[in-house]
This record gives structure tokens, C-alpha cells and sequence, in this order.
């Protein structure tokens, strides 16, 4: 049997709303480091030991119980006290901490030794109150002044610059007093052999007027969770895949409208509201739940930009990049206030929209919203086409802005053929796809709510911008897009995974898709991991990379989707394919954000990227998303349908999906693969006449169903020969409980 490996960073971290603490594996934060406790992206514990007499602890082991909670088992070192030497391993500590609002800590002390024992049980904290970009950065400025008090067994620290504030306040219980002297909070601890002694930290997190209180317990609060769908399948590891991106996404879970779920971007550096992340997010989960979209939205419109602003790099209708709380947005030296730095949330706003009331068919929720998306459309075209060429184009306005502003953000993720930097204003491909594609849903929006000359005029834009992409973007020789256009209109024939979102958008020609699919499939792209951001040919391609030859999750399960689109079911599995094998490598089944772009063999295993956020909202989503197209599900909620065009692969032969909701309707289906690759559908659950049969998206088009696998993969991923059957119980049934995760 082999060895299993597991892959993930040293450390242990809890999570809620806009906190995150992050430790070593020992609960503690050395320093200088990265971790600490952040609060609405401030640091408020820089620093954090524990001590026996100043002597610290040795590690027993460690991990989070949930997002929210963790504990931590050590035991002492050699030390020496009144009494004499005490020798190591005798005394046990459990740290028990829950994050919610405030932190609560609880330490638990037993002596298993011999001999009664005296010592000293030190706690050290210190506080930067650094800003959570410098920390990133590791340029960190103290710009304000910090205190500390201690009164009544409570020990305030704060910081103040101008009208920036932060504290943390940490109250004391125990048996007996503390002292709090030179940084440190000190018990003094009597154990007789077998005896127990409890304390506890409780610290209230303030952010400047706003006091967080610690909870009372390390039991920690149960969010309400989401009104999720659910998957059993027996292949297990596919369920405790799902369960955990579903638990992955409920704890980046932040305050939105009326209650509403919004995302986080992801853990540590990312807990914000992000425009493009929740977007994609949103899009990603609608077979998990609709309901995410609706809060995603809602908050989104709340910040849409009203004003042009160039330090920020707003203008009127643009939907934000990414809303920041710390002490440089406060004081705006950094332009995320928020800064609106972002080419594609604006398209993604309206196609989410659009899937949103596709899936809920609520009219009321789509008509409260169109006053956002009409600040959207205008957008687009006055200012998302900045030359008014019909193509959508980027550059910063603002001295503090990013170079580039599409998903690949880093600056040096849009390079030639030849390596070198693409000089803007750029044209990204997919860019042009998001506005296809948002176009082609408002359209059908308008419809929806009586404005039929609306809609023909956006049909008429959409199918102009069809016709002029694929005439200056495509390149026949090649057969492949051009990754963008370059300041000069020149097209850069770079080969990236950014054309796989072309086809998730419905962009690509039908007689084009075979040529794009076999491109990306190809050994330079296809990593056996998943799809490469950056093809290996290329001079800067390195596999360690951020964006340029690494894999991304969330990349993957667009192309995938793309795939299943366009009919390509045998390479949308082997993605599905690709993404479930490494999962199972990193640690509690947690997709990182990104990981290396290695080539798979027997021998090695998906090595993540030194810094890659985890858990990820949109890592987390590309899970439900690469079930989706393998089902291929597409909610129809306005006509009362619920299209299903299932082909499952030989690895996953059998998958039930429970409590789908579309509009008013909830199902439990049960899907099955049988002879020949036949997949069938029966409805166990929810309205029959509801589910009928029809290609995702693409529902109007008779679609092939080729493969376009290597001889060597064909045996693993066969190809789709006969294409759906639906299978409804011509007797009502009850619905059996769904069984535990395995």
C-alpha cells in the first residue's frame, strides 16, 4: 500500500466573520512571522508564548476542531523550580481556544508526576497592530502610539493614530490572581500529583468604538448553516470532498444584508469582501445554494461606485475589487476604501444576476437589482471600452493601482510568446467572453420583465462582439486564442489557461471548441494536476510559480464547465478527475488556492504554493461547480425546469444529489452509470415534470460528444457514447435520511 502524503502549511488556524488567528503547530506565534491574531486586517497578537518558568513547551499535537475552534495538546520541558528539578513530560497542557466576536482561550494544567509541583505558568502577548498589507509585504511602519493597562485582572492594549483605533482587552480567570509584569501574564500554579488546574484568557477584539466580546466557552457557536444540497456517492472520498468545500465555505461566511451569506476571498490574507472572488464564488455554487448569490449581490450593489475616483480607480457603475478595514484604508494611504481596481466583477455581476434569477426565478429579487445592473451596463460600454473599439480594455488610472486587473493579477501574469511583459492598455481575452456572456443573460432579463426592444439591443451587441472576437482574437494556424491585445492592438498568441473561459462563456464557435479543448489538453497545458495557467513552452513558465504555470482550482472548474458546454463530458471528468486525486493529498481534503503546475506521475504528489490562502471561496466552489458539469444541471427556474444531462465517468459510477432547490421546487435525484456509459436520472424527490432532459446552457443545440484524451488516458476517462436517460418511479417513495460522510 502506499504511503499517504499529506500536504498543507505547518500551522493551525480558526477563523469567524473578520478574524482569523493563525499559530504555529504549538498554538504559539513566533517572532518575527506572518501569523498572529488579525481583526478587520489588523494584527492584534504579534506575538504569543507560553512558559513553565520561563522555559516553554514541547508540542503533543494540535488541529482545529472546526473553522472556529482548536486545541492544542503539549508537555513540559525540564525545568527547574523551588522544589528542585522538574523532569520533562510530567505535566500536560491542553489550550482550548474559540473565535467568536472575541477569542477565548482555556488552559487546562495536570500534573502526572510523582511529586507536588510549583511553577510559574507565563503567557506572553504582544501586539503590532500592523496593517495586514504590511504584514504581507514584510515592510511594517509604526505610524501611531500603542498603550497598555493593567487593572483589575484585566490587561488592555491599544493603539491610536488620529482617528484609527484598535485594543484588545483580556481578562483573567482562575483560581487566583495574576500578575502581569515585563509582557508577561503569570499564574502561580500548586499541583499535587493527579491534580488540575484551569484558567482562562478572554479577549474582546475592539475596533475602536465596536467591543467583540469573547464567548463564554471553547464550545463555540454553530452558525446556522446554509440550506444546502447535499452528495452521497459510494465513492467516499467524493463526498467528504464536497462536505468539506461545503464547510470550507460556510465558515468564510461574512455579515451581509439582512443576515444575507456573503463570502470571504480566503484564509489569511483574503478575509474581505472581494468583487470578482464572491462573483465567481456565486456562479459556482449555484447547485449547492442560490441563496449565496442573492447576498453576494445585494452587498456588492451597496458598494457599486457612484463617482469616477482615479486614486481608487473608480467610475460611475463599476463593482469593487475588494473592500479593506485596516489602518492604511482608514487613513487612505492604500486606495481600498474600497479600491475598484477590477476589469471583470462588473461583466461577472450581471451574468451572476442572471444565474441567480435563473436558479430562484424570483422576478422581484432580479427587478430590485436592475438599477445595479443598469450601472453596470453603462460600465461596460463608457468605460470598460476605453476606446471605443468594441473591446474591452484595461489600464490604471491610479498611482497605487495593480498593472493588471483580471483574475491574473500578479503583474508579471501577462507575458509574449517570447516572455517579455505585455505593454497596456490590455484586451484580455476573457474579458471579452464575461461581457458576451453578460449581455446574452441581461438580455433575457430584460425579457423576462416585459422590455423585448431592450433585449433585442443587447442581442445585437452581443452577437457583434461574437462576430469581431473571433475574428481578430482567433488565430487558424494554431487553432487557439489570442490571450489578449496588447496596448498597440497587436494580439499576444501567448497559450494560456484564459481561454478555457471562452468556452464556459459561450463564445467559441461550436466548430472551434474541438481545436481550443485539444490545445488545453495538450502535455504542455494539461498537467495531470489539472490545466496550467501558462503553458511550459513558454520562456517564464515555472511550475512554483503564482500565476504563471501554477494550477488554480477555480481556473479548472470554469474550463471544465466550459468543456461540458460545448460536449466535451470525457475531458470535463478528467479535470473533475484531476482536482479530486490532489485534493486528497493536502490536508483535511481542503483545496488550496493554487498549487504547482508538476507533471503528474506515479511518483510525486500536488505540492502547494508557499502562501496559497486556505480554506478559499473559490477553491472551495470549483467543487460543486465540477459536479455540475458532469451532471450537467442547469436551473431553469422561470420556465418551471430543471435541465439535467448527466455523464458520469467510470470513477464515479453512481452520485445523489439531495435538496436541490430550483424556484419553488426541491429534488432528490439519483444518478446511476450504466452499460455502454449510459447515465440515467431518477427522480426521487421534487416535481418529474420539472427535470427534462437538455445539454447545460447550450440546451438548444444538438452537441457531439467526442473525446479528445490521449490513447493513454482512455481506459481512466472513456468517452460518452450514448447520452441520457431519465428514469422517474412510476410509484412515490419515501426519501430515505442521507447517510453520515464516510
Amino acid at each position: 500500500m502506499p504511503l499517504e502524503i499529506k500536504v498543507g502549511p505547518a500551522q493551525v488556524a480558526i477563523h469567524q466573520g473578520y478574524s482569523v488567528f493563525i499559530t504555529d503547530p504549538d498554538g504559539q506565534v513566533a517572532w518575527p512571522s506572518d501569523k498572529g491574531l488579525y481583526f478587520f486586517d489588523t494584527r492584534l497578537i504579534s506575538a504569543y508564548a507560553i512558559y513553565a518558568n520561563g522555559v516553554g513547551w514541547d508540542l503533543v499535537n494540535s488541529g482545529a476542531t472546526a473553522a472556529s475552534t482548536a486545541r492544542l495538546f503539549l508537555t513540559n520541558r525540564a525545568f527547574l523550580s523551588e522544589g528542585g528539578e522538574v523532569p520533562a513530560r510530567i505535566l500536560t497542557l491542553v489550550v482550548s481556544r474559540a473565535l467568536d466576536g472575541g477569542l477565548h482561550e482555556q488552559f487546562t494544567l495536570t500534573n502526572y508526576g510523582c511529586v507536588a509541583l510549583s511553577f510559574n505558568f507565563e503567557i506572553v502577548l504582544r501586539s503590532d497592530f500592523a496593517d495586514v498589507f504590511e504584514v504581507k509585504s514584510g515592510k511594517i511602519i509604526r505610524r501611531g502610539r500603542i498603550t497598555t493597562e493593567w487593572d483589575q485582572q484585566v490587561l488592555t492594549t491599544a493603539y491610536v493614530n488620529g482617528s484609527f483605533g484598535r485594543a484588545i482587552r483580556t481578562a483573567v480567570r482562575a483560581p487566583g490572581p495574576a500578575v502581569y509584569a515585563n509582557g508577561r501574564i503569570s499564574f502561580s500554579v500548586a499541583l499535587t500529583p493527579g491534580q488540575s488546574w484551569a484558567g482562562a484568557l478572554l479577549h474582546a477584539l475592539i475596533d475602536g468604538t465596536t467591543v467583540y466580546d469573547a464567548p463564554d466557552t471553547c464550545v463555540g457557536r454553530s452558525q446556522t448553516p446554509l440550506d444546502r444540497a447535499q452528495v452521497t456517492t459510494s465513492v467516499h472520498s467524493v463526498q467528504r470532498l464536497w462536505n468539506q468545500a461545503a464547510s470550507d465555505l460556510e465558515a468564510l461566511r461574512l455579515p451581509g444584508p439582512g443576515g444575507a451569506f456573503v463570502p470571504a476571498a480566503g484564509l489569511p490574507w483574503f478575509v474581505a469582501l472581494f468583487g470578482r472572488d464572491t462573483l465567481i464564488t456565486s456562479l459556482q455554487s449555484i447547485l449547492l445554494d442560490p441563496s449565496i448569490g442573492c447576498g453576494t449581490l445585494a452587498l456588492l450593489g451597496e458598494w457599486q461606485a457612484p463617482l469616477r475616483d482615479d486614486y481608487r480607480d473608480a467610475e460611475p457603475g463599476k463593482i469593487l475589487h475588494e473592500l479593506r478595514r485596516g489602518e492604511l484604508a482608514a487613513l487612505r494611504l492604500i486606495p481600498h476604501t474600497p479600491y475598484y481596481g477590477t476589469a471583470d466583477a462588473t461583466p461577472l455581476y450581471l451574468m451572476a444576476l442572471h444565474a441567480t434569477w435563473r436558479a430562484t426565478g424570483e422576478i422581484a429579487f432580479l427587478r430590485g437589482l436592475m438599477p445595479v445592473a443598469e450601472g453596470c451596463l453603462s460600465w461596460i460600454d463608457a468605460y470598460g471600452d476605453r476606446d471605443g473599439d468594441g473591446f474591452q480594455e484595461y489600464g490604471t488610472r491610479s498611482g497605487e493601482g495593480y498593472e493588471n486587473v483580471g483574475w491574473k493579477d500578479s503583474g508579471e501574469a501577462l507575458v509574449t510568446p517570447k516572455g517579455t511583459l505585455v505593454r497596456g492598455p490590455k484586451a484580455l481575452c476573457e474579458l471579452q467572453g464575461y461581457v458576451y456572456a453578460a449581455w446574452r443573460g441581461m438580455a433575457e432579463c430584460f425579457a423576462a420583465l416585459g422590455d423585448a426592444a431592450r433585449a433585442v439591443v443587447l442581442n445585437a451587441k452581443a452577437d457583434a462582439l461574437y462576430t469581431c472576437f473571433n475574428d481578430v482574437f482567433w488565430d487558424d494556424s494554431s487553432g487557439f486564442y489570442a490571450l489578449c491585445l496588447d496596448g498597440d492592438k497587436n494580439p499576444v498568441w501567448t497559450v494560456a489557461s484564459n481561454a478555457g473561459h471562452l468556452l464556459w462563456c459561450g463564445i467559441v464557435p461550436p466548430d472551434r471548441a474541438a481545436r481550443v479543448v485539444a490545445r488545453l489538453m495538450a502535455p504542455d497545458m494539461w498537467s495531470g494536476w489539472g490545466i496550467r495557467t501558462l503553458t511550459r513552452d513558454n520562456p517564464t513558465y515555472n511550475p512554483f510559480s503564482y500565476q504563471n504555470g501554477s494550477v488554480w482550482p477555480h481556473d479548472n472548474s470554469l474550463i471544465a464547465m466550459g468543456f461540458a458546454r460545448y460536449g466535451f463530458r470525457a475531458e470535463a471528468a478528467a479535470i473533475a478527475a484531476d482536482l479530486h486525486r490532489a485534493a486528497g493529498f493536502f490536508t483535511m481534503g481542503q483545496l488550496p488556492e493554487l498549487y504547482s503546475g508538476l507533471q503528474r506521475d506515479e511518483t510525486n504528489f500536488p505540492v502547494q504554493y508557499l502562501g496559497a490562502n486556505v480554506p478559499q471561496a473559490w477553491a472551495a466552489g470549483s467543487v460543486f461547480l465540477l459536479i455540475q458539469a458532469m451532471l450537467g444541471i442547469e436551473h431553469d427556474a422561470p420556465g418551471g425546469r430543471l435541465l439535467v444531462d448527466p455523464a458520469l465517468p467510470d470513477w464515479l459510477p453512481d452520485l445523489t444529489l439531495r435538496n436541490l432547490r430550483c424556484g419553488t421546487e426541491t429534488f432528490d435525484l439519483a444518478f446511476q452509470r450504466g452499460v455502454g456509459g449510459v447515465t440515467t436520472v431518477a427522480v426521487l424527490r421534487g416535481n418529474p415534470a420539472w427535470v427534462v432532459p437538455g445539454h447545460a446552457v447550450a440546451r438548444s443545440r444538438t452537441w457531439p460528444t467526442p473525446s479528445l484524451l490521449a490513447v493513454n488516458d482512455a481506459a481512466e476517462y472513456p468517452p460518452v457514447s450514448a447520452r441520457f436517460a431519465v428514469c422517474v418511479p412510476s410509484v412515490t417513495r419515501s426519501v430515505p435520511p442521507a447517510p453520515d460522510a464516510v
